[in-house]
């Protein structure tokens, strides 16, 4: 099955999810009537080469559809592809990087090896993670701080290392769970211009989850528009802003258009784009 990119390509599907729930068993619970049903019948598709960006209120379950991806949860039931994959053999075969809230850089392990780890236990060659760390240190942005250690940098400059050494193994797919929430709107706003112009550069599909709204209209194609619990995927709205993702973009017309039809999915108002997948 193929689909096309708001970039104009066709390409294969990157994530396909069918019907996709997750059930939580309360914990010394021995009736289903006292589990907590966290995702329910989740469908999405997600193009090679998309940024797509899941949306919604607090414990709408955002974030477990993101770690069933990432298989760090199984699924109760549905059906989810990566690639074509299941889940298990897209972790083995290093299809997707993921960065959290939190950068979780090692804090004993400089910037460059910090990028580098995953590199290691890969079993790449030192001429090769010297040679890769580079290009992404350069890419990020921090060629002069690569042998810093992530007490010296800002919390921007480590969200930036921990994107880094998400790409080390040049993932086809980039999963993101609000990498930028505790940062300052400012370096927020900068970040999202650079992480705009790395997944451009890269081509890795993105699966973004955040709470803020513009955020999610700036970088992405797609916004998916998520209900409270158990959570579904009420709405998805294509955002239609092109590839360019400048500055410019914050004061157009369009993007608070945009910006207006993913709060009014929120609150529960019809969009005229409501079954576009």
């Amino acid at each position: 099955m193929t689909m096309s990119t708001a970039k104009g390509t066709t390409t294969g599907l990157a994530v396909r999810a069918v019907g996709v729930g997750k059930i939580f068993p309360t914990k010394g619970s021995r009736t289903d009537s006292n589990s907590v049903v966290a995702l329910a019948g989740a469908e999405l598709d997600v193009a090679a080469g998309a940024f797509v960006s899941l949306i919604g209120p607090s414990g709408c379950g955002k974030s477990t559809l993101l770690r069933l991806i990432a298989d760090l949860d199984q699924a109760s039931s549905g059906t989810l592809e990566i690639f074509g994959k299941t889940a298990r053999r897209a972790r083995i075969d290093q299809d997707y990087g993921i960065a959290f809230q939190q950068s979780g850089l090692l804090p004993w392990r400089t910037v460059a090896a910090n990028i580098s780890l995953p590199l290691e236990l890969n079993g790449t060659s030192r001429i090769e993670r010297a040679a890769r760390v580079s290009e992404l240190a350069d890419l990020v942005g921090l060629s002069d701080f690569v042998d810093r250690y992530p007490d010296q940098l800002s919390g921007g400059m480590q969200q930036r290392v921990a994107i880094a050494r998400a790409l080390a193994t040049r993932p086809r797919l980039l999963l993101m769970d609000e990498p930028f929430g505790a940062l300052d709107e400012m370096t927020r706003e900068y970040l999202q211009s650079e992480l705009a112009r790395i997944t451009a550069e890269t081509g890795a599909a993105v699966v973004f989850v955040t709470h803020s709204i513009p955020e999610a209209v700036f970088l992405s194609d797609r916004v998916v528009v998520m209900s409270p619990r158990p959570g579904r995927i009420t709405d998805v709205i294509p955002t239609d802003l092109g590839d360019e993702r400048g500055e410019s973009l914050r004061e157009a017309p369009e993007y608070f258009e945009r910006v207006t039809a993913v709060r009014e999915a929120l609150h529960g108002a019809p969009t005229e784009r409501a079954n576009e997948r």
